[in-house]
């Protein structure tokens, strides 16, 4: 009888460890982005440093602190990507990170698709929002947009463990907390 009781208490254990480490990683950590009008969305202009807002509307994203690429926000603009391209930088980026499937303005593999297909273009938005990590933005032609975050090549280095290099700015040092 004992032994019958152990193994319901192992199972029962191991369940609510799966169904809590799900609900963490799919939800837990998530956070609605307050929207900062004029910040929001950005793209870095061609040869230049600092970015400018572009015009959208029917904004929304969410964040998590728990990793620098949870980034996704999905919004509208009457900015045709042709029109863009012209003036900001222009990203390679054809693959954009997965969202939680309840953010679903955000739909990466039609994303993926339209980049693929030359129906949406990728932008700069920001280098380095946080260390080896940039965000893109991507326009369709049908004025939707979407953002996410994307590790740059210093960030895929440095989290894969390889040397970073001198082409790589160094890794921002932590302070430790004053006791």
């Amino acid at each position: 009888m004992l032994g019958k009781f152990l193994a319901i208490v192992l199972v029962v254990s191991g369940l609510a460890a799966g169904g809590a480490m799900y609900y963490l990683q799919v939800y837990g950590y998530y956070d609605e982005v307050v929207l900062k009008p004029g910040q929001d969305v950005v793209l870095l202009p061609l040869g230049e440093e600092t970015p400018r807002p572009i015009a959208y509307r029917d904004f929304q994203a969410i964040d998590a602190s728990s990793s620098p690429i949870r980034y996704r926000a999905c919004f509208t603009t009457s900015l045709a990507p042709q029109e863009l391209a012209q003036m900001f930088q222009v990203s390679e980026q054809k693959f954009p990170r997965t969202a939680p499937g309840w953010f679903d303005c955000f739909d990466a593999e039609a994303l993926g698709e339209a980049l693929e297909a030359g129906t949406a273009t990728a932008f700069v938005s920001v280098k380095n929002i946080s260390y080896g990590v940039d965000r893109i933005v991507a326009v369709t032609d049908q004025g939707q947009g979407y953002a996410w975050h994307e590790l740059n090549a210093c960030g895929a280095k440095a989290y894969d463990g390889t040397v970073v290099g001198e082409t790589c700015p160094p890794r921002p040092q932590t302070t430790a907390p004053a006791e």
